[in-house]
């Protein structure tokens, strides 16, 4: 039997709930398709911050680059100031493991509102391949004169040829094996940050000769927002840098029904990749069994796919939808109609149930 070791760090507020729906799953559907699923916990998140004052151990890089993925719940608490759990977890693990891909799907389900007028599960299926390690949010600037009317703060963007370079051909090789409209469009900003951007496009024009099969183009990141509302049915794989990426894969989200369906991978093809639902730690809704588990099962989804499990994965997608479309409500927290381990036991059920 096939065997995979995952590291699970359920996390903050809701996430230990979501995960444990998405763990049931998991095990439901690795039972019907023949393999096994290892999991081992961590306790990383606010509560052992406020405990120890850490937020990852020196040891815990290593270690988790031993298994074959991380499944991730969520990490956010209310009594540990903003910054200090996302810079010392989430962007250290994405950094210091290389998960230089943050993979988006975008895709509206049977039976979910969308607040788009007339649009429909078919218009709205897209992926958002966001460069993950660079950009803006590598950290590099500084602050001078702090405090006073004189205070200068400067927040670099990074871009190296290597690190575009791997994420736009990894959105090829993407976009390639998706094999839908086999589209890629690069979303920048030639017009103003021409630096950068520059580097970008070069290099996505560079590669796409490689890729004669793959109709290539551009919009700048205004006009991606606009179309992302008005005719999304355009879009079939989107490239961009780090920031763009953090801003449309969130309206994403929202014209896909919320961030109760929204899942997301932190991507390294050569080694350690992590997933998560996308939705946040949700303090106030903790322990009341009523948040929404589906983002987490996709993320479980998108974990298998990884891992090479593609008929799994296939199935959960196939049980979500049929749970979206049939049975909940909504995907609001207490609006579902059912309770949070009651959605993830009819999502394991179906995935027994379902060819």
């Amino acid at each position: 039997m096939k065997s995979y070791n995952i590291a699970v760090i359920p996390g903050d507020g809701t996430g230990p709930e979501v995960i444990g729906e998405g763990i049931k799953v998991l095990d439901s559907v690795s039972r019907k398709f023949g393999f096994k699923l290892d999991f081992s916990y961590y306790d990383f998140g606010g509560s052992r911050y406020l405990k120890t004052g850490e937020t990852l151990p020196d040891s815990a890089i290593e270690e988790l680059k031993k298994y074959n993925a991380i499944y991730l719940g969520a990490i956010g608490h209310p009594d540990v100031k903003a910054g200090i759990l996302e810079r010392g977890i989430l962007l250290r693990l994405r950094f210091e493991l290389d998960q230089y891909i943050n993979l988006r799907p975008v895709k509206l389900y049977p039976g979910i509102d969308c607040p788009l007028k007339n649009k429909k599960p078919e218009d709205i299926d897209f992926i958002v391949v966001r460069e993950n390690t660079e950009g803006l949010y590598a950290g590099a600037g500084g602050v001078l004169k702090k405090g006073t009317p004189d205070e200068v703060a400067i927040q670099e963007s990074i871009n190296t040829r290597k690190g575009v370079e791997r994420c736009i051909r990894f959105a090829f090789e993407y976009c390639k094996r998706r094999n839908k409209r086999n589209k890629l469009t690069l979303c920048g900003k030639t017009n103003v940050l021409t630096f950068a951007f520059d580097l970008w496009e070069r290099t996505f024009y560079e590669i796409a000769k490689e890729y004669p099969g793959i109709k290539t183009d551009y919009a700048h990141v205004d006009a991606v927002t606009m179309w992302f509302v008005k005719n999304p049915e355009w879009f079939d794989v989107i490239v961009t840098d780090n920031m763009f990426g953090d801003i449309i894969t969130d309206l994403g989200a929202m014209i896909q029904g919320g961030m109760g369906i929204a899942a997301g991978g932190n991507i390294n093809p050569h080694g350690v990749s992590m997933f998560e639902p996308i939705g946040g730690s949700a303090p106030k809704y903790t322990g009341k069994n009523v948040v929404n588990p589906l983002a987490a099962i996709c993320a479980g989804g998108m974990m298998l796919e990884h891992i090479g499990e593609n008929k799994a994965a296939q199935l959960i997608e196939k049980a979500v939808m049929e749970v979206t479309g049939k049975h909940i409500k909504s995907l609001a927290a207490g609006q579902m109609g059912y309770s949070t381990s009651e959605v993830g036991d009819l999502v394991a059920k179906l995935v027994t149930e379902l060819g």
